[in-house]
């Protein structure tokens, strides 16, 4: 048989535990993905039979499960003729004024609706795209820098545009703030962008003005880019809402937020994570690469979304009660839980990052168990995580998302407290 008509070896099997065909090449990045933290959760839960006895709370996924607003779906439903237009990929120019317009008021920033902004198909996509944008991987040693614990797409993004990763680890004992000591100049020197999450995921914390002050003189000295998440900045429980990096930046004399791009997302502060709908705001030669890339990848926002969009950005009320309902689950979850674990109250977002190393057992072994005896799903700090400086920050802590009704996320503290005890 000529060469030519034989079956290639089967490839090496890819980070989820699919194989790839055998009779095609693949990009061999692809290899190097870890499996998705949930999709390793279900592989490990595969022999856990819930029990039966109490009705199935999931704090596992951070989905929003509130309801959307009815101005919202209402301004949906009203544009459908939009669909028979192709969108722009910068979107309509009322689109980015009610975007710059919604900085202008929360953060008190001054952004060009012409070159400083991109509306996104959620922040999710977004943050994947850009590292495809700005990395170089022809350049030696290729590094993105990402926080740890983590949200997987930085991970994910940096390997597939042909980078490595660099950790740095949070410190419990500074309020869970990064140590970004632990990178040393020569990894500072190979690194080309920096992934941030304020406030956290998981861990919720906010970055004050001094750490932004730090980040943005690295940023200077070695001329790495920063990607700033902020897709939970809406979810707080203080009196003084969270410090946004267009607004630090502000403060600091960059207002022209030179090698920054910020995120943000209309799912969690609006209730429509099926909306797909959020922006990027910063420096305009990273926005206008950025959109030289968009439009070759394809991602115009469909122009339905935008009107709704729209009208989600000019409406703040529906964002107060948002944030209220989540004060008043946080509130009544917190004590009880604090009963019998390390937890507190986060800065900001929809997560407690609960630690349970006094319960003897592992992070992943407490959630089987939860799963198992009182049918509550959580998710295990170490799967967000990856080893790094010798140890791995997730490890022994759970994250629970308060996304479900107040009275199911209650009703899971109690069975939280009474699992506990029960060890």
């Amino acid at each position: 048989m000529p060469a030519s008509c034989q079956r290639r070896p089967t490839r090496a099997r890819v980070g989820a535990g699919v194989p790839l065909p055998d009779n095609r090449q693949m990009n061999p990045l692809l290899a190097k993905l870890h499996p998705y933290p949930f999709e390793r959760l279900r592989a490990l839960n595969q022999h856990i039979t819930p029990n039966p006895a109490f009705k199935h709370i999931g704090l596992g996924i951070g989905e929003p499960k509130h309801a959307t607003p009815e101005f919202i779906k209402q301004a949906l439903a009203d544009n459908l003729k939009g669909l028979a237009s192709y969108p722009s990929t910068a979107g309509e120019p009322a689109l980015r004024e009610a975007m710059v317009g919604w900085l202008a008021r929360r953060y008190g920033v001054r952004v060009d609706p012409a070159t400083q902004v991109l509306p996104v198909g959620g922040s999710r996509e977004a943050l994947f795209a850009l590292a495809q944008t700005v990395i170089d991987p022809t350049r030696a040693g290729a590094t993105v820098v990402c926080p740890n614990p983590f949200y997987q797409i930085y991970e994910g993004a940096a390997l597939l545009a042909g980078a490595q990763t660099a950790f740095v680890n949070s410190d419990p004992a500074r309020n869970f703030a990064a140590d970004w000591g632990s990178i040393d100049d020569a990894t500072w020197a190979r690194t080309q962008l920096l992934y941030v999450c304020s406030p956290g995921n998981p861990t919720g914390a906010v970055m004050p003005l001094a750490e932004w002050k730090l980040l943005f003189e690295l940023s200077d000295r070695f001329g790495f880019v920063i990607a700033s998440d902020e897709c939970y900045s809406e979810i707080y429980f203080r009196d003084e809402a969270p410090l946004g990096s267009l607004e630090a930046a502000t403060t600091l004399g960059r207002g022209d937020y030179r090698n920054l791009i910020a995120f943000t997302s209309l799912s969690k502060r609006s209730n429509v994570p099926g909306m797909r709908s959020g922006f990027v705001a910063g420096d305009a030669a990273l926005i206008k690469a950025f959109l030289l890339y968009r439009t070759y990848h394809g991602s115009a926002m469909n122009p339905a979304i935008q009107q709704a969009s729209i009208a989600a950005w000019n409406d703040e009320a529906h964002v107060v009660d948002n944030r209220n309902q989540y004060r008043t689950k946080f509130m009544q979850v917190t004590p009880v839980l604090a009963e019998v674990m390390k937890v507190a109250l986060p800065d900001a977002g929809f997560y407690l990052w609960a630690d349970v190393s006094r319960s003897g057992l592992a992070d992943i072994a407490f959630a089987q168990g939860l799963l198992g005896q009182y049918n509550v799903a959580v998710l295990p700090g170490s799967l967000l995580a990856r080893e790094s400086h010798g140890i791995n920050p997730g490890a022994g802590r759970i994250r629970l998302a308060l996304v479900a009704p107040a009275d199911e996320c209650l009703e899971a503290a109690h069975r939280i407290e009474s699992f506990v005890r029960t060890l």
